[in-house]
């Protein structure tokens, strides 16, 4: 097992920890490439495995105390109210070390003309989502969404009013965006993703993408959320009915987080439910919830219309379910593909499927990598008989998945991470 200078590890427990601890050595966190380590969301040390929390901007120390202080001053993400208020590039970095320290965990540095640039760009954003928040309804040919986004994304120097049309050539629909990683650093674009999405659309809407949907109209769109595509589709003339299972004007949807005014009438409905009820309309779904079959699988199997629109990421990706993926592959041929921007590290597109004239039942099973046993559509995990008959040397359940290490995977990791993980309140006992 590989060792570390003045650090003597055994994988047996809180003790090997302890003497690690004593022993002096030099404290920093384990990396992956240029990203930190996480276990159970904190790095860790690169020696002896217990949380460690940076104490200036190229130095870390031991966590004290089981808080997360030390996040809130050196790593936490950047606050849009806060940014426009921090009168300079020094007091930003003070507050934000992280931008310009990659040893903290950022993606590169933040220069003073990125910061500038950025805050420019949040300003104007700012600006422009108080202008919308005010708006109830929206009116032929607006689409705040994609400007909105566009001012975040356009490439350096394009003109006030040309984002839109800058952003969609530049972009390519792959999560890559025409901005420098200094600039993204200080847009936190994650947050800026998470705060559009529930006020409109997981996926952005293009012009291209709303012309493509009404050719096939009428149209209904399942798990409609805030009614925003269906709102620009409405706003061409074209014949549209929303549903959701739990429209945001309820308060109680998870993707669209507080009680919302929709941009179009949503009824409350699944989206079986309304295919059966609306059998002539063309059934739309944009962004299905990830491993969700009532709202992916269920609704494609009731539907039986000859033509279907899906909006989401490319071979799966975080929408639909493994069912779905596997229908659609099955007894649907895709046609008209439009291209979308996308958020970093996304990869949108919209797709017209016609259905095939026979259908073909879905002979393909998952098995147990472990024995080959039938298994849950879906499961990548080993069936419960592998496991107690040969427990893995380290399991984790991480977002309600398993996750299972070998002896040789263990072996290979950084000496540190691998005692962060054996103690783990996540490890499965």
């Amino acid at each position: 097992m590989p060792r570390r200078p003045g650090c003597a590890i055994a994988l047996n427990g809180p003790r090997a920890v302890q003497r690690a601890g004593r022993a002096g050595h030099d404290v920093r966190p384990v990396r992956l490439g240029d990203t930190l380590a996480l276990v159970d969301r904190r790095p860790v040390c690169h020696a002896c495995g217990r949380p460690v929390e940076p104490c200036a901007s190229d130095a870390w120390r031991h966590a004290r105390g089981p808080g997360v202080r030390a996040f809130r001053r050196w790593l936490a993400p950047v606050d849009l109210r806060e940014a426009l208020r921090i009168p300079s590039y020094e007091a930003f970095v003070d507050r934000y070390p992280w931008t310009v320290h990659p040893t903290l965990g950022g993606h590169g540095v933040t220069t003073r003309a990125d910061w500038m640039e950025a805050l420019a760009r949040l300003a104007r954003y700012r600006e422009a989502l108080g202008v919308v928040g005010r708006w109830r309804s929206l009116r032929s040919g607006e689409n705040p969404c994609l400007e909105l986004v566009a001012i975040l994304g356009a490439p350096s120097g394009t003109a006030v009013g040309d984002e839109v049309g800058a952003f969609e050539s530049a972009t390519s629909g792959d999560g890559r965006w025409p901005i420098s990683r200094g600039v993204a650093q200080v847009l936190a674009l994650p947050q800026r993703r998470r705060e559009l999405a529930a006020r409109f659309a997981w996926a952005i809407p293009t012009d291209g993408a709303v012309r493509a949907i009404v050719r096939h109209a009428p149209l209904l769109e399942g798990g409609a959320g805030t009614g925003y595509w269906a709102a620009l589709v409405a706003g061409t003339g074209a014949d549209v009915v929303a549903v959701d299972l739990d429209p945001p004007s309820g308060g109680g949807n998870a993707f669209h987080g507080g009680r919302r005014t929709p941009w179009f009438p949503v009824q409350r409905q699944t989206t079986v439910k309304a295919v059966r009820r609306c059998p002539d309309r063309t059934l739309v779904l944009v962004w299905p919830p990830h491993g969700d079959d009532a709202a992916s699988y269920d609704a494609l199997r009731a539907y039986r219309g000859e033509r279907l629109i899906v909006v989401g990421e490319a071979s799966g990706g975080a929408t639909g379910s493994i069912r779905f993926h596997r229908e659609l592959a099955r007894n649907w041929t895709p046609g008209e593909r439009v291209r979308l921007p996308t958020w970093p590290g996304l990869s949108d597109r919209l797709v017209v499927y016609d259905r095939n004239p026979e259908r073909r039942p879905l002979v393909e099973r998952d098995r147990c990598p472990g024995c080959r046993r039938f298994v849950p559509t879906g499961s990548l995990d080993r069936c419960a008989r592998c496991i107690a008959r040969l427990p893995p040397a380290l399991g984790l359940l991480v977002d309600g998945s398993r996750v299972e290490y070998t002896a040789d995977q263990l072996e290979a990791l950084p000496v540190g991470l691998r005692v962060a993980l054996e103690r783990s309140p996540s490890r499965v006992r």
